[in-house]
Parts: C-alpha cells; sequence; structure tokens
C-alpha cells in the first residue's frame, strides 16, 4: 500500500470496464452494458473517500503522515 492507498480497485476496476466494453463493443448495445463499469467505478471512488475520512478520524497525525507518503487513493499520478 505504499503506491495507492487503494490500488486494488484499480484492477477491479479494470476487469469491470474490460468485461463492460467487451460485452458492448462498438456501442452496439447502448448504454446499458456500460452501467455496471460506471456504477462500481462511482461507488469505489465514494468508498474511497468516505475510508479516507474514517481513518483521519481513527489514525488522526498518523494517517495523515501516511497521506503524506501515498498522496494518490487509487491510481497513482491520477487520483
Amino acid at each position: 500500500w505504499g503506491v495507492a492507498r487503494h490500488f486494488q480497485y484499480f484492477f477491479e476496476l479494470t476487469a469491470a470496464w474490460s468485461w463492460c466494453l467487451l460485452a458492448n463493443p462498438f456501442g452496439q448495445n447502448g448504454i446499458l452494458p456500460l452501467f455496471y463499469a460506471a456504477f462500481l467505478t462511482y461507488l469505489l471512488i465514494d468508498r474511497a473517500d468516505r475510508d479516507s475520512k474514517k481513518c483521519a478520524l481513527k489514525y488522526g497525525k498518523y494517517y495523515d503522515q501516511y497521506c503524506q507518503m501515498v498522496p494518490y487513493k487509487i491510481l497513482p499520478g491520477v487520483y
């Protein structure tokens, strides 16, 4: 967890978007097959934010130090 605080979410999102895009090549099936990946993206970003708030309350300055060492939540260099 020295690369990003929730780096495992990146792999889960990669799998979800891969499945949804393979199920919907070139948008042939409309946007409905993309709902799962879009919903999961929103869910995991929101969860990462909620986890940060909970950990900040629970661990205080130690969590702040950790956030300085690992500034990104899901994808290093992006978010």
